[in-house]
């Protein structure tokens, strides 16, 4: 007798993603949940309308969301320290900030607090289900004009980086002196330097880091990442 085979079983089925949504107006609160539950691959787990409330609530939610959709402009707590605390106690829950600004002011801080992703509330359905699925794939969503001034940031902190680079050591301590407010008079006692020496170094800073003012080599050394250390085989 021949028997029939099995019919070969279909790929795993995976639950629906459980979301948690972090904001303080009731309507666009609601309106997002709706939203989230039209998707078939969906479920709202819970709902807060501050970070304390979050703070309380989505720890405590069985099962754990997949992944929470937080507003930065919330009362008291902001969306951007609920995001660090979140992620702090829930580091494998995935965060996508949804807000109505894309302004670098509020992106940036988001993205070093934990954030996975930064979407605008403008965005169509389509795209915050896309965006959804690949905060959940380990991707980072972002808008493209988010993308684009996140792009241009890295860029400009990389050409300031190669800026420092080309200092000596010397011009490299006195911009260290300039970040903190030292006088060129301060930086020459500081250093045993004569006022002349100083301000032709200092001339050479602006020179080689294309900048005009010292407050362009302050904020040009301030936003290039960590100080590039003295001592690293340059000439004085």
């Amino acid at each position: 007798m021949t028997s029939t085979p099995a019919t070969p079983a279909g790929p795993p089925t995976r639950p629906p993603w459980m979301g948690a949504f972090v904001e303080d107006q009731r309507d666009i609160r609601e309106r997002w949940v709706r939203l989230l539950e039209s998707f078939d691959d969906f479920r709202c787990l819970c709902t807060c309308s501050s970070g304390e409330e979050a703070l309380r609530v989505i720890p405590a939610a069985a099962p754990v969301p997949d992944v929470v959709l937080m507003d930065i402009f919330l009362p008291r707590m902001s969306g951007i320290e609920c995001t660090a605390r979140l992620k702090g106690l829930l580091p494998r829950t995935r965060i996508l900030i949804l807000t109505a600004s894309d302004d670098e002011d509020m992106v940036f801080p988001a993205l070093e607090a934990g954030a996975d992703g930064y979407l605008l509330k403008q965005a169509r359905p389509e795209d915050l289900r896309v965006a959804l699925l690949e905060v959940l794939n380990g991707g980072v969503p972002m808008t493209s004009g988010i993308a684009r001034r996140v792009a241009a940031f890295f860029r400009d902190r990389a050409k300031g980086r190669d800026d420092l680079t080309r200092l000596s050591a010397r011009e490299q301590q006195v911009l260290q002196l300039l970040s903190r407010g030292y006088s060129n008079k301060e930086i020459a006692s500081e250093l045993s330097l004569s006022v002349e020496t100083v301000h032709n170094y200092i001339k050479h800073v602006y020179e080689k880091m294309h900048v005009r003012s010292r407050a362009e080599a302050v904020a040009k050394y301030m936003s290039s990442g960590p100080p590039v250390p003295m001592g690293s085989g340059l000439k004085y």
